[in-house]
């Protein structure tokens, strides 16, 4: 029989990581899960059920409402991933800048980090699965086969936002993109409640000068020898 793994990836805005993830989990034919998706959704519904307004947000209401948010995932017709609140496809809605706004603040509340991490965790319970995100390795996962933590040089990053943003129809400067890929990567560094960090096992994979095909292959390879390791370890 076949031992499948969990595989944790890792890193900053914008290194390309739900991107490498889905191709990733793909090939495997494995399960993908985008923690960052999970945390768009609750944006969504905190914004749809006024938990965020002119003066912030109501951390008291959103609290007592987490047990009634439900995320999962399945794929759309065309075969792409899609994540589902309460059971509605809301892949599109949650990428809007309207939830970019606010993702950031939501991610840094306690009581929102613990619902979404017992919910990542349930997904790993049969392995198989490639999970992205920025504390996978260091508490969703700890103990998961396969590490990765991704990087890119900041410059990099900021072109491939800005290049998306673009795409989107949104008007803004490359300078203001990297200001705000910077001031991202400060908050979920500083946070109290699972910062990212590497963890100490992770591989450390740079990507700037890659690819997409190049990473595709050279992370396949690495994760198809560990799973052979795990399958030949007795």
């Amino acid at each position: 029989m076949n031992k499948k793994i969990i595989i944790a990836i890792d890193g900053c805005s914008s290194t390309g990581k739900s991107t490498i993830a889905k191709a990733l989990a793909k090939n495997l034919q494995y399960h993908y899960i985008d923690s960052g998706a999970m945390y768009r959704a609750v944006t969504l519904y905190a914004l749809r059920n006024g938990y965020i307004h002119e003066k912030g947000i109501d951390t008291e209401g959103l609290s007592s409402a987490m047990k009634d948010i439900i995320i999962s995932f399945t794929r759309d017709e065309k075969g792409n991933p899609a994540t589902l609140l309460n059971g509605e496809n809301v892949e599109t809605e949650i990428r809007s800048p309207r939830i970019s706004k606010w993702v950031s603040p939501i991610s840094t509340l306690g009581f929102v980090r613990e619902a979404l991490t017992k919910q990542q965790k349930a997904f790993g319970l049969e392995k198989g699965i490639v999970m992205d995100g920025r504390d996978i390795g260091t508490t969703v996962f700890p103990r998961a086969e396969l590490k990765i933590f991704l990087s890119a040089r900041p410059e990099v990053r900021a072109k491939r936002r800005y290049k998306e943003m673009l795409e989107k129809g949104v008007e803004i400067s490359l300078q203001e993109v990297q200001k705000g890929l910077l001031e991202r990567d400060r908050i979920d560094s500083s946070r109290t409640i699972s910062p990212l960090a590497k963890a100490d096992d992770a591989i450390v994979f740079d990507n700037s000068d890659l690819t997409i095909e190049e990473q595709d292959q050279q992370l396949l390879a690495l994760a198809r020898q560990t799973i052979e390791q795990k399958n030949t370890r007795k």
